[in-house]
């Protein structure tokens, strides 16, 4: 039996439309050029920084051509590892108990007020019963760990391995670090077991988190826990554009998904909002 020869749909359709050109219509071979070691790297980069060419390789990877059984390895693979961290991550932070989940940017030093102000309300959130997770890592996520381990409270981290950077801060109660691959094996840690979120200023990974818990409560996926944000003048711009484009001129959202969160400016207000939605259920920590 003959063996067919496989043909990308792009080189098909390449050559239907050069029929009776008379040109031979050449695809490039997406394996050419491919670094095969550290030393093809660090003589195509000169001794620099690989993470262009480890783009490139990914972008490379991503259009070549696999037999059936290397996706069933890899996939199924694959599959295992996002289970473990699941499985990993259900027995750990089913034992928690009521927490508050804070987000905000591993960038902010420790001199910054916000990163001040997320220590303070990290104490405040325990002093009044609730444990508190962060993702793990330094900025606004140690101010938090580290408000918490001050009085005393559950201080869990969510730890997310990244090539250049991100390691666990020291604030972390031991028992409590989960080391994750997949960020939304994290963020669903985040939310599952979170009983409010409190968002700092941030960058592109905070609004992530921000918007995962926004949409899940407006799609009625969760219940309405309470998300406060802290530093008016850090949102207030973002919340006027959605507002005015969103809402008003395209009409993307209802007026009730406005009051999903709300701004603030000290700590105070933050843990006072949590509390106040919490004793409308007459309901309060249980530790």
């Amino acid at each position: 039996m003959t063996k067919l020869k496989k043909t990308s749909r792009t080189k098909a359709s390449d050559e239907a439309l050069n029929a009776g050109s008379g040109q031979t219509i050449v695809q490039p071979n997406v394996n050419d050029n491919k670094v095969t070691s550290i030393s093809d790297i660090r003589e195509q980069t000169h001794g620099e920084r690989t993470v262009q060419v480890d783009d490139e390789q990914r972008i490379r990877k991503a259009f070549v051509d696999k037999d059936w059984n290397e996706i069933k390895i890899a996939d199924s693979w694959q599959i295992f590892k996002v289970m473990a961290e699941f499985v990993e991550g259900f027995e750990k932070m089913s034992k928690i108990g009521p927490c508050v989940s804070i987000f905000g940017s591993a960038r902010t030093k420790p001199d910054n007020p916000y990163y001040q102000m997320a220590e303070e309300i990290a104490a405040k959130l325990v002093r009044h019963g609730y444990g508190v997770i962060t993702g793990g890592g330094p900025g606004i996520m140690e101010a938090g760990n580290k408000g918490a381990r001050s009085e005393g409270g559950k201080s869990v981290g969510l730890n997310i391995e990244l090539p250049f950077e991100q390691f666990n801060n020291i604030y972390i109660d031991p028992d409590k670090i989960i080391n994750f691959d997949y960020f939304f094996v994290r963020k669903v840690m985040f939310v599952k077991y979170a009983q409010g979120f409190i968002g700092m200023p941030g960058g592109f990974g905070t609004l992530d988190e921000l918007f995962e818990a926004i949409t899940l409560i407006q799609t009625k996926k969760i219940g309405r826990f309470p998300i406060v944000l802290v530093g008016t003048k850090y949102w207030k711009g973002m919340f006027e554009w959605i507002q005015q484009a969103m809402l008003e001129d395209e009409h993307n959202i209802s007026p009730e998904d406005m009051d999903l969160v709300q701004l603030v400016d000290d700590a105070a207000s933050a843990v006072k909002i949590i509390d106040d939605f919490y004793s409308k259920y007459l309901l309060s920590p249980n530790f």
